[in-house]
C-alpha cells in the first residue's frame, strides 16, 4: 500500500470515528439540548455586591480551559456541515432528507488528527448495527473518498483567510439569593469572552453559543452543540398542553416495555406518548385515546405526518406504525378487564386543562378504571401530574390496587411536577355495585 493510500485510509478512519460520535450523541432520545462542559463549579463563591460578582465573571472568561471543549464543538459543527453539503449535492435523494440542522461555521479540520484513537473498534461496530445511523455512516464513507482533496484545499484556504466567528452568551439562572440578573451576567461575561477570543457578538446569526448556567451556588460554563431542542420531533399538530417527546420517551422507558406489551394512553392529547412509543418500541402495540374529539384528530394527524416523514426518508411507502387512535370516556374505557400491560399518560394539571376542583373527583375515578383494565400482578402505570396533593389523596384510597414504586420530579414549563411509577397489585378488580353507571367527572 502506498503512503498516499495509507494516509487516505487513516483520514477516512478518523472522519468516520468523529462523525459516528456526533451521530450517536444527536440520537439521544431523552435530552432536550446538548452542550459540552467547559468547567463546572459545584460551590461558586459569589461576592457580596453586584459589581464584584460581575467583575469576577469578566476575569473568569480568561481562566477557563476552552481548548478541548472547542475541539468537540468543531467536530460537532463539521458533522452538521457535511450533512448540509450532502443535501445540496443530491437534493433528490430521499435517503438524505433528514432533519440535520445547518452548518454555517468555519471548521479547523486539523483537530481530527488528535482524535484518531478516541473511539474503539467495538463502538464503530455498534454504529453500523444501529439502524438509525447506519445509513448516515455509509454516506459519510462515500463522502470521505470523494472529498479528501476538497477538504485539503479548504483547509489551506481557511488558514490563509480565517473567518471571525460570531457568538452569543446565554445565561440560565435559578435561585433567589443572586444580586445580579441573567442579562447582566450574560453581558459582562460575554464582553470578556469577546475580548479573549476576538469573536464578533451576534445575538441571532451566531456560530458559537456559550452557556452560563447558574443554579443557586452551582455555576456551569458550556458550549451548545444543538441549535434547537431535540424534543422537536414527531409532533406537527400542537394542542394547548403538548408534551415534549423527550419527556414522553423518559416516561415510557421508566415502565420498561417488553415485546408484545399493550400500552395505552387514555388521555393522549396530541399523541406525543403513544407516537414516541410506536417509533421506539415498535414491537409493542399502542393505543391513543381521549375524550376530546379535537385531541383525537390532532393525534391522528401527527401519526399521518410521521408516516409521511418516514416515506420521504426511506423513499418507499412505510408499513405503518403499531398504533391506533380512539375517542372514549376515561372512566368507562372500551377495554376488557385485565387486558392492558402498561398505562402511560399525562394527567390534567387543572390549569390549562380541567380544574383543580374537578381533579378531586377525576383522579380517583381514573385510577379505579386504570386498575380495572391493567393486568393484576404485572401491570404498570406511569402517570405525570402537577396536582400532587390531589393525586396522593386519590392513590391513598387505591392502596389495595396500586403500589407506588418510584417518583421522578420534573420541571414542566416552570411547574414542579411528578412522574409516578405504579405497580398493579395481584388483587383482582371488583367493581362496586353502587358505582355502576357512574359518569366520568371530566
Amino acid at each position: 500500500m502506498s503512503d498516499v493510500q495509507e494516509a487516505t485510509n487513516q483520514l477516512l478512519d478518523v472522519n468516520l470515528c468523529e462523525n459516528q460520535m456526533s451521530i450517536q450523541v444527536h440520537c439521544l432520545r431523552s435530552v432536550d439540548n446538548l452542550f459540552v462542559v467547559v468547567q463546572e463549579f459545584k460551590d461558586y463563591q459569589f461576592k457580596e455586591t453586584k459589581e464584584e460578582v460581575l467583575k469576577d465573571f469578566e476575569e473568569l472568561a480568561g481562566k477557563l480551559p476552552w481548548s478541548d471543549p472547542l475541539k468537540i464543538w468543531k467536530i460537532n459543527t463539521c458533522f452538521k456541515k457535511k450533512k448540509t453539503k450532502r443535501r445540496k449535492i443530491n437534493p433528490n435523494s430521499s435517503k438524505q432528507k433528514i432533519d440535520n440542522g445547518r452548518g454555517d461555521t468555519t471548521v479547523e479540520k486539523d483537530v481530527k488528527k488528535e482524535l484518531t484513537n478516541s473511539v474503539s473498534d467495538s463502538q464503530i461496530s455498534d454504529c453500523y448495527e444501529n439502524p438509525a445511523i447506519k445509513e448516515q455512516v455509509s454516506t459519510l464513507i462515500g463522502d470521505g473518498l470523494t472529498s479528501c482533496k476538497d477538504e485539503t484545499e479548504e483547509n489551506s484556504k481557511e488558514e490563509a483567510d480565517p473567518e471571525v466567528l460570531k457568538f452569543r452568551v446565554t445565561c440560565n439562572r435559578a435561585g433567589e439569593k443572586h444580586c445580579f440578573s441573567s442579562n447582566e451576567a450574560a453581558r459582562d461575561f460575554g464582553g470578556a469572552v469577546q475580548d479573549y477570543f476576538k469573536w464578533k457578538a451576534d445575538m441571532t446569526n451566531f456560530d458559537v453559543e456559550v452557556l452560563l448556567n447558574i443554579h443557586d451556588n452551582e455555576v456551569v460554563v458550556g458550549i451548545a452543540l444543538t441549535e434547537e431542542s431535540l424534543h422537536r420531533r414527531n409532533i406537527t399538530h400542537f394542542g394547548p398542553t403538548t408534551l415534549r417527546s423527550t419527556l414522553a420517551y423518559g416516561m415510557l422507558r421508566l415502565c420498561a416495555p417488553q415485546p408484545t406489551d399493550i400500552i395505552v394512553d387514555p388521555m393522549c392529547g396530541t399523541g406525543a406518548i403513544p407516537i414516541e412509543g410506536a417509533t421506539e418500541w415498535s414491537n409493542c402495540y399502542h393505543i391513543a385515546g381521549d375524550n376530546n374529539p379535537l385531541a383525537v384528530n390532532r393525534a391522528a394527524n401527527n401519526i399521518s405526518s410521521l408516516l409521511t416523514k418516514i416515506q420521504v426518508k426511506e423513499g418507499k411507502l412505510p408499513l405503518g406504525l403499531p398504533i391506533d387512535t380512539i375517542q372514549w370516556d376515561i372512566c368507562n374505557l372500551p377495554l376488557r378487564t385485565g387486558s392492558v400491560d402498561i398505562i402511560v399518560t399525562d394527567m390534567p394539571f387543572g390549569k390549562r386543562m380541567g380544574s383543580k376542583k374537578r381533579n378531586w373527583n377525576l383522579y380517583p375515578a381514573c385510577l379505579r378504571e386504570m386498575s380495572r383494565v391493567c393486568r393484576p400482578g404485572t401491570g404498570r402505570a406511569v402517570l405525570l401530574t402537577q396536582d400532587k396533593k390531589c393525586f396522593a389523596k386519590a392513590l391513598s384510597g387505591m392502596g389495595h390496587l396500586w403500589r407506588k414504586v418510584h417518583t421522578v420530579w420534573v420541571n414542566i414549563g416552570g411547574l414542579h411536577a411528578a412522574v409516578y411509577l405504579l405497580k398493579r397489585t395481584p388483587q383482582s378488580f371488583v367493581h362496586p355495585s353502587e358505582e355502576d353507571g357512574e359518569r366520568c367527572p371530566w
